[in-house]
């Protein structure tokens, strides 16, 4: 009964939104334009569809992440492909926050299913900002990047609108100069600002290049901003990004500033920054994004869950989310997409579950199972263990640069108390994982739990700061055992 009902239900959603609908030609004909106009904050006639297809287009040509980031062949296959099977409105040329980086010589580590990690960070390594040079179209891996994008917006670039994803100067920064950042913020505000100010001309630069390829929108992604306060974010991001946006306009382009992690305070900042458009993910709430956005007049879009819904769902899961998301948006400045760069593994049907929403096209779909049904994670005896346990909740240090560092500021603090601590990141790209997160009670990502305790949400924190944590921790274990025994 519960499923006939169901289905009743969709088919009325189904038929609701084919009569507001045009038909399919008409709708791929205004593709682009729908993006544009809904960027632009303007009323469209539906709401447009733009899936961040990165890494995951590796997997639809049958190649590993690292292949497909280093051949423009690939990369062109990989989007034509996307853009065959999914039915977009709009589609990133390509979702790499590392290029940058590298040519500018941090050393990255690749992977066969995630985008590549900075391994090496140039400032902590002994260069001076002066040293750093601002690449150009012949650096790094940019003849092969602008070389695809140059392919797909002759290809694609009539039908949908192509974004360039530029990596934000905050989390530049940081990938040049490493956590110390953070440090530096208090005891050299001077030196953070000469950074920050080459980031933004890298930011500039870039953004020419991918313009002048013609991409129709440039998308600073700046996920770093998550860890910092509003204090923070006014005095060290909001300059350097407002000139990016100043200077894409200049050139009559559309912009668009990507975040990602719990960065609900900062959203105010970001549209401060004016941008034409903010796109979150699902760790802050899209009521209160769209509430914000509106009184700047800034357009807005996101959140479809990467994890639960996208890789893990079926694809009833995904119509459900999309829906949800639709109907908070609206059709004024809202474009529905997922978080962040759509995970490698994800399932081609969850995806066209999506599409076939939008354009009111959907014919079937799978009775709803819960997705962990059957999973079973047992949470260790926190308080009869003798070791401290860290447990890190992320969506994948690999892939997700707050992720990496809250990791990499685990190493650093727990390397010093020896075998007293063990720490364990869980990414949620796991099944097991995302059980583990639910136990745990985290809502947000990336969260370090120390002895099933919440420590951190969504902050990457001060190293030292950590250590005391930890250190309590371990003389707090110390102290009950040493009474114990």
């Amino acid at each position: 009964m519960i499923r006939k009902y169901m289905i009743i239900y969709l088919y009325l959603t189904i038929i609701d939104l084919k009569e507001s609908q045009s038909y399919q030609g008409e709708l791929k004909m205004n593709s682009k334009k729908l993006v544009l106009e809904a960027i632009h904050n303007k009323e469209v006639e539906r709401i447009p569809w733009v899936p961040f297809v990165g890494c995951h287009a590796a997997r639809l040509i049958g190649v590993n992440a690292e292949e497909y980031f280093k051949s423009s062949e690939n990369i062109v296959k990989g989007v034509k492909k996307a853009y065959e099977m999914y039915n977009p409105d709009g589609l990133p040329a390509l979702f790499d926050l590392q290029v940058e980086a590298e040519a500018i010589g941090c050393q990255l580590k690749y992977a066969e299913t995630n985008p590549p990690s900075v391994a090496t960070h140039p400032l902590e390594e002994g260069k001076a900002i002066k040293d750093l040079k601002i690449p150009g179209e012949k650096d790094g891996r940019f003849p092969i990047v602008l070389e695809a994008m140059r392919r797909i917006c002759e290809d694609l670039g009539k039908e949908i609108a192509i974004y360039g994803l530029v990596t934000g100067p905050f989390t530049l920064a940081l990938h040049l100069m490493g956590t110390d950042i953070f440090y530096q913020m208090v005891d050299e505000p001077e030196k953070v600002h000469e950074l920050m100010g080459f980031c933004r001309d890298v930011c500039i630069n870039t953004s020419r290049m991918y313009m002048d390829a013609g991409v129709d929108v440039i998308a600073l992604v700046d996920p770093m901003t998550s860890q910092i306060s509003p204090v923070n974010f006014r005095e060290f991001v909001s300059p350097y990004a407002t000139t990016v946006f100043d200077y894409v306009k200049s050139r009559e382009k559309a912009c668009s500033f990507f975040v990602c992690g719990n960065a609900k305070n900062n959203i105010e900042e970001m549209c401060k920054c004016k941008p034409d458009n903010i796109s979150i993910d699902e760790n802050i709430p899209l009521e209160y994004v769209k509430e914000v956005c509106q009184r700047y007049g800034v357009s807005f879009g996101g959140n479809i869950k990467l994890t639960v819904t996208m890789l893990f769902g079926t694809p009833l899961d995904n119509i459900r989310d999309a829906e949800n998301c639709m109907s908070i948006g609206g059709k004024k400045g809202y474009i529905l997409s997922p978080g962040c760069d759509i995970p490698y593994a994800t399932p081609v049907e969850n995806i066209q579950a999506i599409s076939s929403l939008v354009h009111g096209e959907v014919a079937e779909f799978l009775e709803y199972t819960n997705v962990l049904e059957g999973i079973e994670v047992k949470l260790p005896d926190y308080v009869n263990e003798r070791q401290v346990i860290i447990d890190v909740i992320t969506l994948d240090s690999e892939s997700c640069a707050p992720c990496q560092y809250m990791m990499e500021a685990v190493r650093e603090a727990a390397k010093d108390f020896g075998d007293k601590v063990r720490y364990v990141e869980h990414k949620i790209k796991q099944k097991e994982s995302v059980v583990c997160m639910l136990q745990l009670g985290v809502k947000n990502i990336p969260t370090i739990v120390i002895d099933g305790e919440i420590k951190y949400v969504s902050i990457i924190p001060d190293v030292n700061e950590l250590k005391n944590a930890i250190r309590e921790a371990v003389e707090a274990k110390q102290k009950r055992f040493s009474e114990v025994d």
